[in-house]
């Protein structure tokens, strides 16, 4: 546990320091990459060490505690004590009880004997340490669902951006014949501005999806935890990962709710919560420790430490019992609260399991769905541009007006940025569904 958390932590203070230079990151790479060093994972892995030095410190409590405890006293004045006068004569007398200087060095062991509530700690503790790790486990699951998701982003955006310039050449020539034909008195002004609408129109698109592509670059670079400004080198294209049989098998694939990382969590915190019952439990258990010290004392009238006549030692073992007997109701409403507590746990160990087989089937659904639209847009584009271009020879030739023209390409733009949509919630339902299933 320690050793892997330790790797965590060093993995991404060495990452972090490289990151400054250009970056170049297939998508496995990236999804590393956020595994090893993203902000919440550094954050957990963090926790997670908190969490081990915890229950170090509740081991500790059962073994051997040393104490050292000192002391130096000089009255300025040694007080005096009014007594009858045993020593003859009549009345009372002033005696001195104290001596001027004085001394003491003690040194004390202790060791708890036995504490109920202390056996169960030990076996919180192990469980605490099991939970931690899950908890970072999960903390990773939700880096790398993460990153997958910007990752992708970044090349939808670039995607979109590839598309819209493929359609700039036909209107830019298009446009150029018109205004060669406008000059010759055989197209009016009115057919030539719908050409340089549309061509604007097109040309403000691909800016707009540059800007986003390069906001997608800065969110995925804060994914994995690398610093703002770092340039970032996609090494994987688009397209292979949409056709990848690994991504396009997900909605088919096999779940067991008791393998996913929520239900392994839900689970530590029931046996963690059984445990505090057992806990409150022991409190009605008598609690025995033990213990021996010893001292050095000096006293004298004046300050002569080097003086060895004048120490005197001492040194005393013991034992202290401790059995609870009446606590007026408090420890049994504490039992039932630990309890309570415990059917709760029991109660979301329950609806985790249905929640996650809800989410299952739900994302395959939605999966299902983003499939079949990604099938129809794929074609729909591909249909609109072969229209598109076929109207444009057309209006090149003059069989075609430029309200036809600009009406197809209108309707190629609007497929365009339905297949980029739809291409963004396909690669979303397949990241929403690797996490549904808990199989990054």
């Amino acid at each position: 546990m320690r050793s892997t958390i330790t790797t965590f932590l060093f993995l991404s203070a060495t990452l972090g320091a490289c990151a400054q230079g250009p970056v170049s990151l297939s998508l496995q790479q990236a999804v590393d990459l956020a595994a090893k060093q993203g902000y919440a994972v550094q954050a957990s892995a963090l926790e997670a060490e908190k969490t081990l030095a915890r229950t170090k410190e509740i081991t500790a409590v059962g073994l051997p505690q040393i104490s050292g405890s000192g002391t130096l006293n000089n009255y300025l004045k040694v007080p005096k004590m009014v007594v009858p006068n045993f020593f003859g004569g009549e009345g009372v007398a002033a005696i001195e009880f104290a001596l001027p200087w004085s001394i003491t060095g003690a040194v004390q062991l202790q060791q708890l004997l036995f504490d109920g509530s202390y056996l169960v700690g030990l076996q919180a503790a192990k469980e605490l340490r099991t939970k931690s790790a899950m908890d970072l486990e999960q903390t990773v699951l939700n880096a790398k669902v993460q990153a997958t998701k910007a990752y992708l982003s970044v090349l939808a955006a670039e995607e979109g951006e590839r598309i819209t310039a493929e359609g700039l050449p036909l209107l830019e020539k298009a446009l150029a014949d018109a205004q060669v034909m406008l000059e010759q008195g055989l197209l009016e002004t009115t057919d030539a501005d719908r050409i340089t609408v549309q061509l604007d129109e097109t040309r403000n698109q691909q800016r707009n999806l540059h800007q986003q592509s390069s906001v997608a670059r800065s969110y995925l670079a804060l994914v994995l935890g690398l610093p703002a400004g770092t340039p970032i080198s996609l090494t994987d294209a688009l397209q292979p990962l949409i056709d990848d049989p690994a991504w396009a098998g997900l909605a088919d694939a096999t779940f067991d709710a008791n393998g996913h990382i929520d239900q392994k969590v839900a689970q530590s915190a029931l046996r963690l919560a059984a445990m505090d019952v057992r806990n409150k439990k022991a409190a009605y258990l008598p609690s025995l420790g033990g213990f021996i010290n010893y001292q050095q004392a000096y006293n004298y009238i004046e300050f002569d430490i080097g003086n060895g006549s004048w120490w005197f030692p001492g040194s005393m073992w013991g034992l202290q019992l401790n059995v609870p007997i009446f606590s007026s109701g408090r420890r049994k409403n504490l039992v039932k609260q630990a309890e309570f507590a415990m059917e709760q746990a029991a109660v979301n160990v329950k609806a985790t399991e249905q929640r996650l087989l809800a989410e299952r089937e739900q994302q395959q659904a939605v999966l299902r769905a983003a499939q079949d639209g990604y099938d129809t847009g794929k074609k729909n584009l591909a249909l609109g541009r072969s229209i598109f271009e076929r109207t444009s020879i057309k209006f090149n030739e003059g069989m075609a007006s430029s309200f036809e023209l600009t009406q197809e390409h209108g309707n190629y733009l609007t497929a365009q940025q339905n297949h980029i949509q739809r291409i963004i919630a396909l690669l979303q339902a397949r990241a929403d569904m690797r996490k549904a299933l808990g199989a990054y």
